[in-house]
């Protein structure tokens, strides 16, 4: 069969779709469709990202007008409310969703000096970094990999922080000057996961999808996405969370921070991986009774 790929235009959401395609090779015949989408135009101008779904929503178009049969997203810039008419079709094998730290020169997080410039564009890392080292100075980094990269070389910061999925599915891990680990940074919802959005109705498709999908991965992203619906939080709220599978069993490490970093809340589940909205319910619900409303409230634009 034939499926038409939707995809973004940058070099990591190609690099993605062509993994996508090599994936399936053999199932389908793929073709990739290049579609610029809001969020694309806003990180070429240096402008915020004010939703999520400035990433996602000319894609989710193409899908409902049939110019495209399925797309491909990172999973971290998928709204938690997906349009009617489309669903997450398949989640393939997540990638390590550590967040890294590339430096200039080669540093590891422990060995910069107090005061230095570090870039990034994310309230969660922002809160979570400052928690760890309020003397860093955060300043914003956008763009796209590439982008913040020539910019790190150009010395506009002494180090960034980035997925290190995205690395990876780029070839540039060797980059790669610190692991953080979950204590000092919990990842985002869903990062390291690839989202692949169909048609409800096109079981054609679908059944084609279903092939690539990671069982354990999909579990992962599932618990996570609950914990982040149950909690209300929008795109710009300092939450973090990390599922991991591991035979029947899920675990599940979520945090909600003060945008300073001064105040961390921290929760974690375990359980069976067929729990795994439950258990990202439940560790929200805990959260927000320890006063994670509160807290989020206060770091709402």
């Amino acid at each position: 069969m034939k499926l038409r790929l939707g995809a973004r235009g940058s070099a990591l959401s190609l690099a993605q779709a062509n993994w996508v395609a090599r994936f399936l090779a053999g199932r389908a015949e793929v073709d990739i469709m290049t579609i610029r989408t809001t969020g694309d135009r806003l990180s070429a101008a240096g402008s915020p990202i004010e939703w999520k779904g400035d990433f996602t929503k000319e894609l989710d178009l193409a899908l409902l007008e049939g110019r495209i049969d399925f797309a491909v997203h990172s999973l971290k810039d998928v709204p938690s409310s997906l349009p009617q008419g489309l669903e997450l079709a398949a989640v393939p094998l997540r990638e390590d969703p550590s967040d890294v730290l590339v430096s200039q020169p080669r540093r590891t997080f422990g060995e910069l000096p107090p005061g230095a410039r570090l870039g990034t564009s994310s309230p969660r890392r922002r809160a979570q970094l400052l928690a760890a080292r309020p003397d860093l100075q955060i300043s914003e980094a956008r763009g796209n990999v590439d982008t913040r990269l020539r910019r790190l070389q150009e010395g506009k910061w002494d180090a960034i922080v980035l997925a290190r999925a995205g690395l990876a599915r780029l070839g540039r891990v060797s980059e790669v000057c610190d692991v953080f680990s979950t204590e000092i940074l919990l990842p985002a919802v869903g990062q390291g996961a690839l989202a692949l959005i169909s048609r409800t109705e096109d079981r054609s498709t679908r059944e084609a999808l279903s092939r690539i999908d990671h069982a354990g991965s999909h579990r992962e992203v599932l618990a996570e996405r609950s914990l982040l619906v149950t909690l209300q939080a929008g795109c710009h709220a300092p939450v973090a969370a990390r599922a991991r599978v591991a035979g029947t069993e899920l675990t599940l490490e979520a945090g909600v921070f003060a945008k300073d970093g001064a105040r961390v809340l921290r929760d974690s589940a375990s359980g069976p991986v067929e729990e795994a909205e439950s258990l990202g319910r439940g560790a929200a619900e805990r959260l927000l009774a320890r006063g994670a409303a509160k807290l989020l409230q206060e770091t709402s634009p």
